[in-house]
């Protein structure tokens, strides 16, 4: 395990200026997850073939046109290829939020569409939420699984889908037709019209993604994650919390944050992100959190790191860094898009 601590030019509040141009946006798609929920997406092409893509996961409340998000890809871009994606729930994206759960399938689904855009090798970057996604997203997908258990739905990326190694991590591992896994897999590729792509077992067409392809990553950053559920020990989880389980909440949500929660509890519990930090190795982990981090305090990172491999993890405690997309300095970006661009050429390519 390699943990540093290293200073931040970012504010503690507000993201700082992009000084790098934002780059053209060329191609946009629409998604389909696993459970055919439409997941909005587009992709930035990087400096040049052969680049790795990175896909961004942004955190609760946020959306691929969110000037942080936006930002972040225009630094990640001069490095790779990048995907943005509204999470279910947010943005142009259908379905309502289930806060982190079956996120993980939105993921899943534009990591195969990078991979079918020609990145051979893909890093995931989640804030945030996001960052509990991507951590789930990696323990779950894996690069060893077999492609026809992906097309018989055999695994579905939730609580207990990855069967012995969920079980092992103690996440209560249920059959995947507890989960409501469609017969269809978690995602297939056909065209769609004037560029757009649609992604699902009905939209298979020229250009599908081979059979037997799994939405794995080849390294996974997470920024700002929580360690565990339910967490209430500060004032902004307090009214997260209350904005999630209130009727109320929800609505004010709605309205006024652009986002719609599922009413629904989790059942069952998703894989805590402490769970799944020892089953990302051998994939490369980074976890990236601030010292002045209003929602989540040290002990999260820290027991996400001591519980992830020492021999493939880092930690990067960041001075004067706070939450997730909105706080991070271009600085802190570009270490990241170093970071997650050179992990994801340690593992050797499968190929797409």
């Amino acid at each position: 395990m390699s943990s540093t601590s290293a200073a931040s030019s970012g504010r503690r509040d507000a993201a700082p200026g992009l000084a790098a141009p934002v780059p053209p946006v060329s191609r946009t798609a629409l998604l389909r997850a696993a459970d055919r929920v439409p997941i909005e997406a587009a992709y930035a092409p990087g400096p040049g073939t052969g680049a790795p893509a990175i896909v961004v996961a942004h955190g609760f409340t946020g959306a691929l046109e969110r000037p942080a998000i936006r930002r972040a890809a225009a630094v990640f871009a001069q490095r790779a290829g990048v995907v943005t994606f509204s999470f279910r729930g947010h943005g142009g994206s259908g379905g309502r939020s289930t806060v982190g759960d079956r996120e993980v399938l939105d993921l899943a689904a534009a990591v195969a569409w990078a991979r079918s855009l020609g990145h051979a090798r893909v890093a995931t970057v989640g804030f945030s939420m996001g960052g509990s996604v991507v951590l789930r997203h990696g323990a779950l997908y894996r690069p060893e699984a077999r492609g026809d258990e992906w097309e018989r739905g055999g695994r579905e990326g939730r609580t207990g889908a990855y069967g012995n190694a969920a079980a092992g991590a103690g996440g209560g591992a249920r059959g995947p037709a507890a989960h409501g896994a469609g017969a269809d897999g978690p995602v297939a590729l056909g065209s769609g019209t004037e560029g757009s792509v649609a992604l699902g077992a009905d939209a298979l067409g020229p250009g599908a993604i081979p059979a037997g392809t799994v939405p794995y990553a080849d390294a996974v950053v997470s920024v700002s994650s929580p360690a565990r559920w339910y967490y209430r020990g500060t004032a902004p989880m307090r009214r997260l919390h209350w904005i999630v389980e209130r009727r109320t909440g929800r609505a004010v949500s709605r309205l006024a944050l652009r986002t719609r929660i599922h009413h629904r509890r989790w059942d069952p519990e998703p894989l805590s992100p402490t769970a799944a930090a020892p089953l990302i190795a051998p994939t490369p982990l980074l976890i990236v959190h601030g010292t002045q981090d209003t929602y989540f305090p040290l002990d999260h990172p820290e027991s996400l790191a001591t519980a992830a491999d020492p021999a493939t993890a880092e930690l990067w405690l960041e001075e004067d860094f706070a939450h997730a997309e909105n706080a991070a300095s271009e600085d802190l970006l570009e270490r990241i898009a170093a970071w997650a661009t050179e992990a994801a050429g340690r593992r050797p390519s499968r190929g797409t």
